[in-house]
C-alpha cells in the first residue's frame, strides 16, 4: 500500500472503491487499476468504509527513522569538506567525490557502520554532490574456473602525490606494476617503481612465481616491454626496416622470462579487453591519490606504505563487485577445492634447464662468434 500513494491521489482511489461499492466495477477491475493484490484491496476497502470522508492513501511512517549520532554526522561533513578541497585544488587529479572512500574514513574514525548511500544523502543535502558522467555499460564476467589459469599483468605511470616534482618542476611520476588472478581477482603483486622497465616487470614475475607457483598464461597489453610489433618497435638490426622481421619475431626480455618459467603470453587486442585489471587500477589510484594528498606524502616510500595498506584492504576486506566475494577468500576456497593451476617451479624443467631461479628471471643477451673466434654483442 505504500506504493499506491505514489501513483494515485486520494480522490482517484476513493472513486474506484465507490464504483466497486455501487457495483459499477468488479474487485478484479479495481485491483488491476490500482496494481494491488487481495490483502491490500480489502485493507483499503475497510478503511474507506470506516471513514469515507477522511479516507487517504497518504503514507505515514509509524516509527522514526534511525538517526546518526552527532559525532558521525560531523565527521561526514568534515570528510566531505576535505574532499571538496581536493577537487577545487588544481594540483590534485581528483574531479569527483568518492563516497565509498569517505564512508570508510568515517567508519575508521568513529567506529560507526554506515552505507555509502547515507554519505551521498548528506552530500546532496549540503551541496557536496557531483554526479559522475554515465559510462557505456559493459559485461563483467569471470572466464576462468581455477586460480592460476590466467594472470593479468599491467603497469600504470602516474603522479601519485600532488606534492612530488622533478628537478625541472614537472610532476614526478612513478610506475605501479600489478598482477591479478582472473578467477579470484586477487592482486598477487603490486609494487611502486621509480620508473617502468623490463627488469621491474621481471622482478614482478619472479615474485609471483616464487610466492604462488607457475600458472598457465600471462595476459598483457601490447606495450613494447611485453611485445615486439613490426613498424612500431626498432629491431636490433636493419632487418626491421626491411620488414624481414614480423610481429612477435623478437621476444622481449619479459616474455623470454615468462616462457623460460614454463608459461605462455597472450595479448589484449583492445583497451576494453583489459578491463578486469583496469578497474582495480582505478580503485587503487583513486584511493592512493586521495590519501597522499591528505597526508602530504612527498616520497615514494610513503606512497608504497599507502599502496600496501590499500592492497590489503582490496584483497582481504573488500567484496568484489563482479564475484561478490572477498578476493583472498575466493582464492583460498579455490585451492581447497582443488581448483588451482599453480604448480611449483622446477629449474631442471625450465627451458633451457638451469641450476638457479636467477637464470630464469634475468636479462638475456646473445653473443656471436665470428670466423676469427671473437665475441661480439
Amino acid at each position: 500500500m505504500s506504493q499506491v500513494h505514489k501513483t494515485f491521489s486520494d480522490d482517484e482511489v476513493k472513486q474506484l472503491l465507490k464504483w466497486y461499492e455501487d457495483g459499477i466495477k468488479t474487485k478484479a477491475e479495481v485491483q488491476q487499476s490500482l496494481g494491488i493484490k487481495d490483502s491490500q484491496f480489502y485493507l483499503l476497502l475497510a478503511r474507506f468504509r470506516d471513514k469515507p470522508k477522511k479516507f487517504s492513501v497518504a503514507y505515514h511512517r509509524i516509527r522514526a527513522t534511525r538517526s546518526l549520532p552527532s559525532v558521525v554526522v560531523k565527521q561526514i561533513r568534515k570528510e566531505l569538506e576535505i574532499e571538496h578541497g581536493l577537487i577545487k585544488s588544481s594540483a590534485n587529479p581528483v574531479m569527483f567525490f568518492n563516497y565509498a572512500y569517505i564512508r570508510d574514513n568515517v567508519e575508521a574514525s568513529t567506529g560507526h557502520k554506515l552505507s555509502a548511500q547515507t554519505v551521498v544523502n548528506y552530500a546532496k543535502r549540503w551541496n557536496y554532490y557531483i554526479e559522475k558522467p554515465k559510462r557505456k555499460a559493459h559485461t563483467r564476467e569471470v572466464l576462468t574456473d581455477s586460480v592460476g589459469m590466467l594472470l593479468q599483468h599491467d603497469a600504470s605511470s602516474h603522479q601519485w602525490s600532488p606534492y612530488v616534482f622533478r628537478g625541472d618542476g614537472k610532476p614526478q611520476k612513478w610506475s605501479l606494476i600489478t598482477t591479478i588472478d582472473d578467477h579470484s581477482r586477487k592482486l598477487l603483486y603490486a609494487e611502486m617503481f621509480e620508473r617502468e622497465s623490463a627488469w621491474a616487470h621481471i622482478l614482478a614475475l619472479e615474485s609471483v612465481v616464487l610466492s604462488y607457483g607457475i600458472g598457465i598464461q600471462y595476459y598483457s597489453d601490447n606495450h613494447a616491454i611485453f611485445r615486439y610489433v613490426v613498424n612500431r618497435d626498432k629491431g636490433p638490426s636493419a632487418a626491421n626496416y626491411q620488414h624481414i622481421l614480423g610481429t612477435d619475431d623478437i621476444a622481449p626480455q619479459w616474455k623470454q622470462s615468462v616462457e623460460a618459467a614454463g608459461m605462455k603470453v597472450t595479448y589484449a587486442l583492445s583497451p576494453e579487453a583489459k578491463g578486469k585489471i583496469e578497474r582495480p587500477y582505478h580503485w587503487l589510484q583513486d584511493r592512493i591519490v586521495r590519501r597522499a594528498a591528505r597526508d602530504h606524502v612527498k616520497t615514494i616510500d610513503g606512497i608504497r606504505l599507502i599502496l600496501s595498506q590499500e592492497v590489503d584492504r582490496y584483497n582481504n576486506r573488500q567484496v568484489h563487485s563482479t564475484t561478490g566475494e572477498i578476493p583472498a577468500k575466493r582464492f583460498e576456497r579455490a585451492i581447497q577445492e582443488d581448483r588451482s593451476c599453480f604448480r611449483p617451479l622446477d629449474v631442471i624443467q625450465a627451458r633451457p634447464p638451469v641450476t638457479s631461479t636467477k637464470d630464469i628471471f634475468c636479462l638475456r643477451s646473445e653473443r656471436k662468434v665470428n670466423g676469427y673466434g671473437k665475441n661480439s654483442f
